[in-house]
């Protein structure tokens, strides 16, 4: 996929987006194993109540809607950026009634099921996400500079939970407020993704997690925004 060819345009980007917010949400929330279709994701956006989920399960996509939202608000007004504090406030959206705090870094461990690597201590959040985002201005190529920003939010968990979704809200507002379509991840990528973050979080290494993504770049956005 050629993605020299795209005409950076915020505008265009975030039309294209709101035409495929509830394939986002639906998506995130399967990856989360809420089973919900596309068309209960549409009419639940819609304000209507879908019978024969939990309540928690409806809690969850809402946030997500509701944190998409919030970031389309953001980047519109020209508000978006990588701070810590606007991380936290989408995280305070995202993360509502479902992790153990919203809206602030961790102040204990985790840990990642499925594999032995351990987080950073607590402490070390604040000059990691100072550290993250140096190093991300090295990076010239924009999606790899949103994917990393991505991978290391998810690595690094600065949250108690709620983190590989925070980190692609991140991704998808840098891209977005400079003009680029965001990256869905489809759910029928689960496995492979899955297995991907398992690797990633063991290795530290970015590249197949970089590529994998990339993949999921739509080609008719790509086409779209070269137009």
């Amino acid at each position: 996929m050629d993605l020299s060819t795209i005409k950076p345009d915020t505008k265009k980007a975030l039309f294209l987006l709101k035409r495929q917010l509830p394939e986002f949400v639906c998506d995130a929330v399967n990856l989360e194993g809420i089973n919900y279709t596309l068309p209960e994701v549409q009419t639940l956006l819609d304000g209507i109540t879908v019978g024969g989920h939990k309540l928690s399960d409806e809690t969850i996509t809402l946030n997500q809607a509701k944190t998409w939202k919030f970031l389309i608000e953001s980047i519109e007004s020209s508000k978006f950026s990588l701070q810590k504090d606007f991380a936290c406030e989408c995280h305070n959206i995202a993360a509502k009634e479902e992790a153990l705090s919203w809206g602030v870094f961790r102040t204990g461990g985790v840990t990642i099921a499925g594999t032995d690597y351990l987080p950073p201590d607590a402490n070390s959040l604040d000059s990691l996400w100072k550290t993250m985002i140096e190093q991300s201005k090295n990076i010239e190529n924009i999606y790899e500079c949103a994917i990393f920003i991505f991978l290391t939010m998810a690595r690094t968990q600065f949250f108690y939970d709620v983190n590989e979704r925070m980190g692609r809200f991140m991704m998808n507002g840098l891209l977005l407020s400079n003009g680029f379509p965001a990256i869905n991840l489809p759910s029928k990528k689960q496995l492979e993704f899955n297995q991907l973050m398992l690797d990633f979080y063991n290795s530290n290494n970015i590249v197949p997690m970089t590529n994998f993504m990339m993949s999921c770049l739509s080609p008719q956005a790509v086409k779209i925004m070269s137009e």
